[in-house]
């Protein structure tokens, strides 16, 4: 599951790119003399000529798409050697936590502070690796889903004027973190719009392995198991 962070990041670029390209498609030029807008004006929403509210699941038709698909399996592909290096770091810090456990009591002072030492300084070392690939992923999962949704915005706003919605709303996130407490799904236009970036797309599917389609972009670097304390054992 993505981080709050990350979705609230993806919920900016939604609101911002939606909202542009709807602005652009039923913005109508009024002549060559028109005075330009106030740039202390706020962007608005511009709603289409319909009069019914669809919804879409941004998140599932920019990861669910082809190259979604295609994106995001390859990144997780990338970062799983980084994934076998913390995993690797963390059976190591496991290790040394058992044995402090296990023998702490039978050490000498000396032996037993430099064990306890040696686990602090892993642990501090593996904390920050983890925090550092976490971001990372982070940063590269917004980048593809920033530059698949860049492109997949104007067949959302297209198919929405021509299907005669007023609004379309998102349902990426369920209620309460978003404000659309329950919706039908003869509205929802989710899989009509991948069906149409696909074949803008020309971005084959990718192959059958038996594995379910993903429905949101994972982190590559999971949350290990919280290392036990490191004081000795009384």
């Amino acid at each position: 599951m993505k981080s709050k962070f990350l979705r609230s990041v993806l919920a900016v670029a939604v609101f911002s790119m939606i909202s542009a390209w709807a602005q652009t498609g039923s913005a109508a030029p009024t002549g060559t003399g028109s005075a330009p807008a106030s740039p202390a004006a706020s962007p608005t929403i511009a709603t289409g000529t319909g009069s019914k509210i669809g919804t879409i699941n941004i998140e599932q038709a920019v990861v669910g798409s082809n190259e979604g698909q295609r994106d995001f399996d390859a990144l997780r592909k990338k970062l799983e050697p980084k994934q076998n290096e913390l995993k690797g770091q963390n059976d190591e810090l496991e290790a040394l936590q058992k044995q402090l456990q296990n023998t702490g009591d039978k050490l000498n002072e000396d032996a037993r502070a430099n064990l306890v030492k040696q686990i602090e300084t892993k642990k501090k070392s593996f904390d920050r690796a983890v925090q550092d690939a976490q971001e990372d992923a982070q940063n590269q999962q917004k980048e593809i889903f920033q530059r698949i949704l860049q492109k997949m915005a104007p067949v959302i706003v297209k198919h929405a004027q021509e299907t005669g919605f007023a609004m379309i709303v998102d349902t990426s996130n369920p209620w309460p973190q978003s404000p659309i407490l329950w919706y039908g799904e003869g509205g929802d236009i989710t899989k009509a719009v991948v069906d149409l970036y696909n074949t803008q797309s020309g971005v084959p599917a990718p192959a059958a392995t038996g594995a379910a389609k993903p429905t949101a972009p994972k982190p590559a670097a999971p949350k290990p198991t919280t290392p036990k304390p490191t004081e000795p054992p009384k």
